[in-house]
């Protein structure tokens, strides 16, 4: 497998990529659904910025895949946390990850907070369109495009490329 390239955020940059989401939100949302872990900083940001205080997570588990066992990158997810459809029925949602790479995780907890009744708009600070699975369905809102192995500051010491490739 080749080398990928990997890189390093500093917090300026972060701030920046928030900077560059807000212009595009149409409309205001009555509810952030962050996805556990990735989502979680950069929802607690985005939270402040636009004064949100229905806040929600998601823990979403799929199995670990290697390259051999590419087929079960359709496996079903493994929802560990989830809030009731009360929570999200005909609410304006904005579910939030930091990296869309496979488009896995983020496109199941938009699919089940459809099923909710409620309304997804999906959110990411990275979008891969190179390790997308599913075709020309991209995040709603993007603050940059990337083939990278994206290392946020708030994770400087751990990680490795499974999370570019599998999320």
């Amino acid at each position: 497998m080749p080398q990928m390239r990997r890189e390093v955020l500093t917090w300026s940059e972060v701030e920046a990529l928030i900077e560059h989401l807000l212009p595009q939100f149409e409309g205001e949302f009555d509810a952030l659904l962050m996805i556990t872990r990735g989502g979680v900083v950069p929802g607690g940001i985005l939270a402040e910025r636009l004064n949100m205080t229905h806040i929600l997570t998601a823990a979403v588990d799929f199995p670990y895949q290697t390259e051999m066992e590419k087929a079960k990158l359709f496996a079903w997810p493994k929802f560990l946390q989830f809030p009731d459809d009360e929570l999200l029925r005909n609410r304006r949602t904005l579910v939030l990850d930091d990296v869309w790479g496979s488009g896995r995780t983020i496109t199941s907890v938009r699919h089940r907070v459809a099923a909710a009744g409620g309304k997804p708009y999906t959110c990411v600070l990275h979008f891969n369109p190179y390790r997308n699975l599913f075709g020309s369905l991209r995040p709603d809102y993007y603050a940059a495009i990337t083939d990278a192995y994206i290392v946020y500051p708030w994770e400087t010491d751990r990680g490795g490329p499974e999370r570019v490739l599998l999320g």
